[in-house]
């Protein structure tokens, strides 16, 4: 089960933060079976934030020279020690978020931390007020309550992700988890919301967290 506030990431999520392809994740699942997946009911990989590290400590030891089975072997190796130390994060850029959320005191909370962090943020109280601020001020990242305008937020995910290559962070006091991704959701978080994990989940996802640094030969 996903505890509350814990993110869970789909493979397209993973793929994109740690610059691996797909196919080579599931290639690596199936032939070192190191890092194993939670699966939701219709098969869809999930993976925790702890097994996002290892990936990416993976692809670290293969970008400075290691063979697949040598970077999976230090990993091994190194289980008991905990996740690798991250590299330190460049500056970021001001990422626009959009907050779809029915509370506005939970919105009103949400900004406040993400603004904090550097985002721009447009809050939006009702799907009709949330498909409005996407069209004049297009987000790189949605967070989207699952139970706005009663329970439109599955509707908004599909949406979302049909008009563009937007990031979406699900969020339900409902575990909703296999339905937001089946909707398009790239994580998903439980309610109530940590304020921290929220926003190390937005950075995951957009690339800009000091856990999830710049890879060596990233841009390669």
């Amino acid at each position: 089960m996903n505890g509350t506030g814990r993110a869970v990431y789909s493979i397209s999520a993973v793929s994109r933060m740690i610059g691996v392809p797909v196919a080579t994740i599931r290639t690596w699942e199936d032939r070192y079976g190191l890092v194993i997946p939670d699966r939701s009911a219709s098969g869809h990989r999930l993976y925790r934030r702890d097994q996002v590290g290892q990936l990416r400590f993976v692809r670290t030891c293969m970008a400075e020279g290691a063979s697949a089975a040598d970077a999976h072997r230090l990993l091994a190796e190194q289980a008991d020690a905990g996740p690798p130390a991250a590299a330190q994060a460049g500056a970021r850029a001001r990422l626009v978020i959009l907050l779809a959320d029915r509370d506005p005191y939970a919105a009103e909370f949400q900004e406040y931390f993400l603004r904090t962090e550097g985002f721009e943020v447009e809050v939006a109280l009702s799907q009709e007020a949330a498909r409005e601020s996407f069209s004049e001020h297009p987000p790189s990242l949605a967070v989207v309550e699952l139970l706005i305008s009663g329970g439109a937020g599955l509707d908004l995910c599909r949406f979302f992700k049909k008009q563009g290559n937007v990031l979406i962070v699900a969020v339900s006091v409902l575990e909703s988890r296999d339905l937001a991704v089946e909707a398009g959701a790239d994580a998903f978080l439980l309610k109530p919301l940590e304020p921290l994990q929220l926003v190390s989940t937005v950075r995951d996802l957009l690339g800009s967290s000091a856990f999830l640094g710049p890879l060596p030969g990233a841009g390669s």
